[in-house]
This record gives structure tokens, C-alpha cells and sequence, in this order.
């Protein structure tokens, strides 16, 4: 499903058009050629990183739009809505098609779970500007379903221009392989004191091949990083936070060694794969996923 995604790298405007095809033909590639914001050097505030990576893998469209108008859903014909939430009908312009290869047209409907105020009222969304991530609804030409109820974000131009990246990074060819576990771990010494290297290898949901390299060199700083081929690469080094490889890693590994990967027969080579898995664990810090994968 992703894999057929296009990404248009810059905003398009409407004006009553119908989106199709054509409008999203922009290939990936030409997304390293865009100049970016300023507002990309500094820190972003707003959904974590891996949330932008699920609502990116689940959706077929991720749509800019500005609401036009909403009614609330009688909470007797909102099944499964969250307490302290209400459903809305919403009625929205398309502002700009940022991924997908299905025609869009220029008024958008859909259903969106939000949180009520602290007093109980509802959000007046009216005139806000919002990213969708949703999918076509068959046979209902301008009606859309969210990949889950509340994947609605508020646009601001530095959270569009981040979705952006996560859209592009997640169709690149070369983008890594979902991460579901370990396979093997295997941790041998070296000639000197101190000296070892310990080779995890991943389970990825494609059986595409990935593995983690950790050395340790007396006198050094312990090091690793991820190989994503069939090579185990020495010289590897550890992806940097908030990217698609880190994602893989902080969200798919598990946070201890499972007990019957170990291919080590001595103790201390196992307590030394422990260690070195405990290492990588710590670099990649939390995965920080706030909302339930989609």
C-alpha cells in the first residue's frame, strides 16, 4: 500500500481543481533538493517523531485542508468514542495533496475524534488549517476515513514541513526495514584485555537483513552501528535521533535480550552481549511513540 505513495515535495494550491495524480508526481528524490526552512535547524515541538512515522505508513493520503464546518455526532451514533472526547462531521477545503496517488477533490468530508475543554466544550475548528492522514472511502468521491480517529494534526508550517520529511524518508527505496525483534546475538573477545565485538542481528517484518555491531577497543570508547545489508559493516555508525533508521531501532527493538537469541556458551560472553545490547539501548533512548500504532 505505502510503497504505491508519491510525495509532492512543495505546497500546491487549489483553486477548483481536482486533485489527481498528477498533482502528487513529484518524485521522492527531489525532495533532498528543496531548500528547508529555517525554522528546521531548531527543535520542534508537537507530535513525537515515531508518531509522524505510523500515520505516514498507514495513511494513502496526507492531505493539507482548512475546515469549513463541523457538527458534532450524537455520542449514541459515535461508537467507540473515547471518554471526554466528542466525534465531529467535518467539511474542509483542500489546501494541498502532500502524498498519495488517488484524486482528492476540492471539499474534503470525514469524521475526527477531539478532546473536549476542561469545561466540556467542544474545539471550534472552524477556519483551522489541519493535516489529514486517511485513507480514500470507495464509491464516495470527497469523502475520507482517518487512518485512526483522531489522526487530525493542526498544520503550523515547521510540523508540515517535518511530515514532509517523514512522508519522503518513508518512500525512499531505500528506506530501512520495519525492526520486530532479534534473531542471533553473538559476542566474542579479542586478543587484547578489554577487546571484544558483539553482533546483533535483527528481525525485520520484510526478512530484509539488518544487524548491530558493537566494539570495544582498549583504551577506546565502546562503539556501534547498524548495518542494513547482508554485510556486517565494522565501520557502521549509529543513526541520529529522530530519523527513519533511529525509529526502526528505538521502536522495535525490545528492551532486554531475549534469553534464547544468545548463541554464546560462556557466562562472560553473555553478560558481555548484555552489556553491549544495554549500550545500544541507552544511545537510542526511548522510542517515544504517544500514540497506539496504526
Amino acid at each position: 500500500m505505502i510503497a504505491m505513495l508519491r510525495f509532492d515535495p512543495q505546497p500546491r494550491a487549489i483553486a477548483g481543481l481536482v486533485l489527481g495524480v498528477a498533482l502528487a508526481a513529484a518524485p521522492v528524490q527531489h525532495l533532498a533538493a528543496q531548500p528547508q526552512p529555517a525554522a528546521q535547524a531548531t527543535s520542534v515541538t508537537g507530535p513525537a517523531y515515531a508518531d509522524l512515522v505510523d500515520l505516514a505508513e498507514a495513511a494513502q493520503l496526507v492531505v493539507r485542508a482548512q475546515v469549513r464546518r463541523q457538527a458534532e455526532v450524537r455520542p449514541d451514533r459515535a461508537p467507540g468514542l473515547v471518554p471526554g472526547h466528542a466525534r465531529l462531521f467535518i467539511e474542509a477545503d483542500t489546501q494541498a495533496l502532500i502524498a498519495g496517488t488517488v484524486p482528492v477533490g476540492e471539499r474534503l468530508r470525514y469524521l475526527v475524534d477531539v478532546p473536549r475543554d476542561a469545561r466540556g466544550r467542544v474545539p471550534r475548528l472552524r477556519r483551522e488549517t489541519v493535516l489529514l492522514f486517511a485513507r480514500p472511502v470507495a464509491g464516495r468521491p470527497g469523502e475520507l476515513q482517518l487512518v485512526d480517529p483522531s489522526a487530525q494534526l493542526v498544520a503550523t508550517p515547521a510540523l508540515e514541513a517535518r511530515v514532509r520529511e517523514v512522508v519522503a524518508a518513508t518512500l525512499a527505496p531505500d528506506r530501512p526495514p520495519i525492526v520486530t525483534g532479534i534473531v542471533d546475538v553473538l559476542s566474542m573477545p579479542g586478543n587484547l584485555a578489554g577487546e571484544s565485538e558483539t553482533q546483533l542481528f535483527l528481525r525485520t517484518a520484510s526478512g530484509a537483513p539488518a544487524s548491530i555491531t558493537v566494539i570495544r577497543r582498549p583504551g577506546q570508547n565502546p562503539r556501534w552501528g547498524v548495518s542494513w545489508s547482508e554485510l556486517v559493516d565494522q565501520a557502521a555508525s549509529p543513526p541520529a535521533r529522530d530519523t527513519l533508521a533511529w525509529q526502526r531501532l528505538a521502536c522495535g527493538l525490545p528492551d532486554a535480550l531475549p534469553p534464547d537469541a544468545d548463541l554464546a556458551r560462556s557466562p562472560s560472553a553473555q553478560r558481555q552481549a548484555a552489556e553491549d545490547y544495554q549500550l545500544v539501548r541507552r544511545d537510542l533512548g526511548p522510542c517515544g511513540r504517544t500514540r497506539t500504532a496504526v
